[in-house]
């Protein structure tokens, strides 16, 4: 569960939901993503730096150039604990709806009598 804290932290900021979508796009240079964030490098770093604690992203020197990458493969325990609370809920709503059915029709049969 630590590994999906970390993701979902990673996550839950919306410049680091930009980089992973710049990154979508393919490799991308730290100066070329921090171009778009309007912020001084230093704390543009530290999101990559939560990015790539939550392995979201990885980044590696090409000459002078730290190039990033996007590790999609990661998100992956993230859509299936998704996944599974959204079968969860379905269940659950499915069932509260039968309730209500079974209510409605109970009031529709008394109210016939």
């Amino acid at each position: 569960m630590a590994y999906l804290d970390r993701v979902f932290h990673s996550l839950s900021d919306g410049t680091r939901r930009a980089v992973i979508a710049q990154l979508a796009n393919g490799p991308a240079s730290i100066g070329d993503l921090a171009q778009c964030h309007h912020m001084a490098l230093p704390s543009f770093m530290k999101h990559v730096r939560v990015l790539e604690e939550s392995e979201l992203v990885m980044s590696r020197k090409v000459g002078r150039v730290r190039m990033c990458e996007l590790r999609p493969d990661a998100l992956t325990a993230a859509q299936g604990w998704l996944e599974q609370e959204r079968r969860v809920w379905e269940t659950r709503l499915n069932q509260l709806d039968s309730f209500v059915e079974t209510l409605a029709e109970k009031e529709d049969k008394h109210g016939r009598e």
